[in-house]
């Protein structure tokens, strides 16, 4: 009888500390989406859009905090202008990591908002007709509005939407992504 208290006492002290922070500890997270560029470069009036894709890892202190650095690729962005009867190619990238805050306002045990900030460090590449024309990088300031539904203790699906700051021009990210809780 003793052994048996002892082992269901030990069991409950494993398993209470993981469920009642389940929310809380390390996340890994991505997402796929649409990227979108909107600007005059050197006289190119570009608009395009492309497919980007955004790796995260963090920690989350509690429902409301939680820090997270991680890798985004916005894709190739390309366009054709008519220079003089000349067709002419542009293609725009960047990619780089972010460091920042994650700021959520629980709405209910599985659905909550969040806000994100931070440092986007990146470095790009503009081409015109294949020649590399200019290599930017610089650090500039991320913001961000989401959305997060938890599937089950450790799984969620999220959706938001993202401005980046890339040296005077903004480039927009819509997404769909996973999160996995340890």
């Amino acid at each position: 009888m003793k052994t048996q208290s002892i082992l269901i006492a030990a069991v409950l002290a494993v398993h209470i500390p993981v469920t009642a922070f389940a929310d809380n500890g390390f996340f890994l997270a991505a997402s796929v989406g649409s990227a979108e560029l909107s600007e005059d470069f050197d006289g190119f009036d570009v608009d395009a859009d492309s497919t980007a894709y955004r790796i995260t890892a963090g920690w989350r202190f509690s429902d409301y905090l939680a820090v997270e650095g991680g890798y985004h690729n916005f894709g190739d962005f390309e366009q054709t202008f008519d220079i003089a009867g000349t067709p002419t190619d542009v293609s725009l990238k960047a990619d780089g990591f972010t460091l920042g805050g994650v700021g959520s306002i629980p709405l209910g045990e599985r659905f909550d908002l969040f806000g994100r900030v931070g440092a986007f460090f990146w470095d790009g590449d503009a081409d015109l007709n294949g020649v590399t024309q200019a290599t930017p990088e610089d650090t500039n300031l991320y913001l961000g509005l989401g959305a997060r539904f938890k599937l089950n203790e450790r799984f969620s699906i999220t959706g938001d939407g993202s401005r980046y700051d890339l040296d005077g021009t903004t480039g927009t990210v819509f997404s769909l992504g996973a999160e996995l809780r340890f």
